[in-house]
């Protein structure tokens, strides 16, 4: 009887530990990561060192757009090993139904960003540079077989306004007696800055009125412009900072419009502002939490758009229609 029991126990603890051992494989398979044909996202940045890098990756961990996500760069040490068509191919392998490719770039009006459309197949049209940055890393369009979605960039984005306005509370001592400026990067042309800057003074708004600040304005120092364009920008910029300080009698706060840190932020930054009554701490848009609602948002919407252009509404089509303003 003894010997029985041993043999029964040890039976049902055999069947127990192949129980336990399957258990987990069997919760793998029933509950997979990302339900079959979700939207995939590609969060495509300019790209630098390893700590500008590591607040993009993060990025990516942490937002819920309910699919897969991947990471590309454009430029610098990790572009290689981060390319935009190997991005679409780890995608396609889990099998979703689109990809939305998310342009982590300040603004939709600048060099990169063609180099995102036409990576996407949007335009056959690139610059000469531009395409030789790509080709330097290896970087070619991709062939998918699902549909390829560009979202806009930052550009007015409310977000963006909400991280401006905690960087710049962060500095200030009283202000509703101080201004604040904001110094973005800028793009080389004319007619590009000019698109920039009627997206960021919406945002330089919202900043002033989520804040309190007394005045706040943007300026841009077009950083990868010829010399003396770039000299001209650094100058208007510390002009307005200058007359601003003297308005106010108090240090002006200044806060960069840019993605992440690194040498423009640290260095280029400082050393236009050297010896102006300034607050300065250099600190760019990540990380902050509402980048990660950026990223989603930016995917809802697309996702959204996709899923109307596919059923269209019949009636509002044809109130549309009707509302529309007929020739005579």
């Amino acid at each position: 009887m003894i010997h029985s029991a041993r043999q029964t126990a040890a039976r049902v603890g055999a069947t127990l530990a192949l129980l336990l051992a399957v258990a987990p494989a069997v919760h793998a398979q029933a509950t997979p990561p990302h339900p079959a044909g979700a939207t995939g996202t590609i969060i495509l940045a300019h790209g630098g060192s390893d700590e500008w890098n590591g607040y993009v990756l993060d990025i990516a961990r942490s937002a819920n757009t309910g699919g897969p996500i991947e990471v590309s760069f454009l430029m610098g040490p990790a572009a290689a090993s981060h390319r935009f068509q190997d991005a679409v191919g780890k995608l396609e392998s889990q099998g979703v139904q689109r990809i939305v490719v998310v342009p982590m770039l300040v603004s939709s009006h600048s060099g990169h960003y063609e180099q995102i459309r036409w990576l996407a197949g949007i335009t056959d049209s690139l610059d000469a540079t531009m395409h030789h940055h790509l080709a330097m890393a290896g970087i070619e369009r991709a062939n998918p077989h699902v549909p390829v979605v560009v979202t806009p960039a930052m550009d007015d984005a409310p977000e963006v306004a909400r991280v401006l306005a905690d960087r710049a509370l962060a500095l200030a001592t009283a202000p509703t007696e101080q201004a604040a400026v904001l110094v973005g990067h800028g793009p080389n042309s004319a007619e590009n800055y000019a698109d920039w800057m009627a997206n960021l003074r919406p945002v330089a708004d919202s900043v002033k009125l989520a804040t309190g600040f007394r005045d706040v304005l943007v300026e841009l120092v077009r950083d990868d412009a010829p010399a003396p364009v770039r000299a001209e920008a650094v100058t208007r910029t510390r002009e307005l900072i200058s007359l601003l300080a003297r308005l106010t009698n108090r240090d002006v706060v200044v806060v960069p419009v840019l993605v992440s840190k690194g040498r423009v932020s640290r260095e280029k930054f400082m050393a236009d502002l050297e010896g102006l009554p300034v607050v300065y701490a250099g600190d760019p848009l990540l990380p902050h939490p509402e980048l990660t609602r950026w990223v989603e948002r930016r995917v809802s919407d697309a996702a959204h758009a996709a899923s109307l252009s596919r059923n269209p509404a019949p009636d509002s089509s044809r109130a549309a229609n009707a509302s529309a303003p007929r020739s005579k």
